[in-house]
């Protein structure tokens, strides 16, 4: 048991196997996600000017440890996994009533979102119900692949930045709104990659996931697919944005590293795929998980600076 379950178990007894399945190592990659949506709001330097600090930083509270956390929460409600799910390494068992908490935690940010603009608090609802469709039976539709692929785009993918963005107020122009909607299909090239390591288990249980539909191999593929969508995307937001002169140049060399990220990590995964134990696919996984940080850094260095 790590240090860190040690202290928690100490101070919280029982109750921190709650707080366990929110899986909070996963809550800085859903903040930074969430915060590029703001930072495309008002730029680099209103950020550091504070401007609508106050309703972005509520608003990422909300999304993250309610929605996200009360989703994790319930998904490992219904789950019950033995092994290792993402972020969160040899989970315990679920606790007595952790669907109901998870259902409340998110209720609670739902309620709280009033106090904010209410382009927010269509997309917070848009995500509660696609949490519930996604998790709870008899919809449960992360079982049925295809229908779990398309919510993860919807929700981590687009809603994400777009709740960020939304909790300013600001209008979404043309250009920002091509770059959100571009994180749909990059999102859709990273889901299948969260599964590929979790494939004899959700055979074990019946679950028929992407991944396990398409197999390795089609899953790899289907990643390689969806980022260049996406890129496209970006290539297509960034001449709506203006970027033609010279000026740009390095803009679009961010770009370009992003799109190398992602091919470091993808085309070798491709290449020996075949060869690779569940424990390797799970480090590709967060070596994916990377490459998406990455791309979050260009993005905002490249179109809000």
């Amino acid at each position: 048991m790590s240090r860190f379950r040690q202290a928690g178990y100490r101070l919280l007894g029982s109750r921190f196997d709650y707080l366990l399945h929110l899986r909070p190592v996963e809550w800085p990659i859903m903040a930074a996600h969430t915060a590029v949506g703001y930072l495309l709001a008002v730029g680099v330097v209103g950020a550091v000017h504070g401007e609508r600090l106050a309703p972005a930083v509520l608003g990422l509270v909300l999304w993250v440890a309610c929605l996200n956390g009360g989703t994790l929460a319930l998904n490992s409600a219904f789950d019950r996994d033995e092994g290792d799910i993402a972020y969160l390494r040899n989970p315990p068992p679920p606790p007595a009533g952790l669907a109901a908490f998870a259902l409340a935690l998110m209720a609670v940010g739902q309620g709280v979102s009033f106090a904010l603009p209410p382009g927010y608090r269509v997309a917070y609802a848009a995500c509660f119900v696609l949490s519930v469709l996604y998790s709870v039976p008899p919809f449960r539709l992360k079982a049925v692949a295809g229908a779990d692929w398309l919510i993860n785009m919807i929700g981590f993918g687009t809603l994400t930045p777009l709740a960020g963005w939304a909790s300013t107020g600001r209008p979404l122009g043309p250009g920002g709104a091509i770059v959100v909607l571009a994180f749909c299909p990059l999102f859709a090239g990273l889901y299948p990659l969260t599964q590929l390591y979790q494939i004899e288990e959700d055979t074990r249980r019946g679950d028929r996931t992407l991944a396990r539909i398409l197999g390795v191999r089609r899953s790899l593929e289907v990643s390689l697919a969806a980022v260049a969508a996406a890129f496209a995307l970006f290539t297509w937001g960034a001449l709506r944005t203006g970027w033609s002169s010279p000026e740009t140049e390095w803009r679009w060399a961010l770009l370009g590293l992003a799109l190398l990220a992602w091919l470091t990590v993808l085309v070798p995964w491709r290449a020996g795929a075949a060869g690779w134990s569940s424990a390797q696919h799970q480090r590709g996984m967060y070596r994916a998980l990377a490459a998406w940080a990455v791309t979050d850094l260009a993005v905002v260095l490249a179109w809000a600076t």
